[in-house]
């Protein structure tokens, strides 16, 4: 019954607007779309190509392999709108995807932003959804829809700690009676790791290669603590000296020297939110751990890396890529719990 009477309102939607990723959420239907936030674009225009094509998952099959006529682009950087009119695009192309057609009313959203986010690029969030078809825009922060969605008892009097590792930023934070105690935000994250595996390859190796290959090369064999069996991986780019096409063999313990500066970063992260949590609720971290989520948590051995960084007992969610989606759409779902933790927008 429940989901029947959503599907009648349909006028809601929880979304997850990730730097690599945007998933959204529907009250009583659960997670419906999960796209690549990329776009393609006719160079001499600056438009979004006709066709569905043009946005999400299509689109990004398109990423390094278009003619000169044609670019894909993102439309988010470093956790935050980076071109106002083709979010705009992406997000009205993603809200009717994902609300079909039967629903008519314009909806009203709740969007996750990172702790970092300015107010002018909040304001940015704000009209892009508006202009996309919203009748009202909510707000709510990256870690704390994180920490709902991998269950963290952050109502009660105790302290829980999580750290969403995205794409293009680390939301860390501690939560105790409904609201966030210590908290930091950094634009680091999986595109900071594969920018960091382009520029040691091209330094160590003389390897020029792309963005879509680093992060193939993360997946495959990268690693944030020594493992039992070291992996390696082929890798092919152009040769910086000859420009000529070249291959080479890269060892998982190549890739973490690769990795470390942006590690370091998360590392510093996790250590000043801890530092910035009152000494009692502190205490409860030795026994209550930390949960990781995000794409940057499923770099091997990430957990058992920041653990003994840290001292803090770290754990990683069973479906660490979809925490931030569902804990989003479990505060849509109840927003009078949550309302007062939820920035809005007027009502256009």
């Amino acid at each position: 019954m429940l989901a029947k009477f959503y599907s009648l309102l349909g006028s809601d939607l929880a979304i997850d607007l990730g730097t690599a990723n945007t998933l959204i959420g529907v009250p009583g239907e659960g997670l419906v779309l999960n796209e690549p936030s990329v776009v393609a674009i006719a160079k001499d225009s600056q438009r979004v190509l006709a066709g569905g094509c043009a946005v999400g998952q299509l689109a990004r099959q398109l990423l390094g392999r278009t003619p000169q006529s044609i670019r894909v682009v993102r439309p988010l950087q470093d956790g935050v709108i980076a071109n106002f009119e083709l979010c705009e695009a992406m997000l009205r192309y993603f809200f009717r995807k994902a609300r079909r057609s039967r629903w008519r009313t314009k909806p009203r959203v709740l969007v996750t932003v990172p702790g970092c986010i300015t107010p002018v690029e909040k304001r940015a969030v704000y009209n892009s959804a508006h202009r996309a078809g919203a009748r009202q825009v909510l707000l709510i922060s990256e870690a704390k829809a994180a920490a709902i969605g991998v269950g963290l008892p952050v109502s009660e009097p105790v302290a829980c700690m999580v750290c969403e590792i995205g794409g293009g930023t680390t939301d860390v934070a501690v939560f105790s009676l409904g609201d966030e105690v210590a908290g930091q935000s950094v634009r680091v994250g999986g595109d900071a790791m594969d920018r960091a595996i382009v520029d040691y390859l091209k330094r160590t190796y003389s390897l020029r290669v792309g963005i879509s290959a680093a992060e193939q090369l993360r997946l495959e064999i990268g690693s944030a603590y020594p493992l039992a069996n070291e992996l390696a991986a082929e890798v092919r780019g152009i040769d910086t000296a000859g420009n000529m096409p070249r291959k080479a063999v890269i060892t998982s313990e190549e890739l973490r020297e690769a990795l470390a500066d942006p590690l370091r970063t998360i590392v510093d992260a996790v250590k000043q939110t801890i530092d910035d949590t009152p000494i009692d609720l502190a205490s409860d971290l030795v026994d209550n751990g930390m949960v990781l989520c995000g794409g940057g948590a499923l770099v091997r051995s990430m957990d058992r890396f920041l653990s003994e960084r840290t001292g803090v007992p770290t754990r990683i969610d069973e479906e660490p890529l979809t925490a931030t989606a569902r804990g989003t759409l479990v505060c849509l779902e109840h927003a009078d719990r949550w309302r007062l933790s939820l920035e809005s927008s007027d009502d256009n």
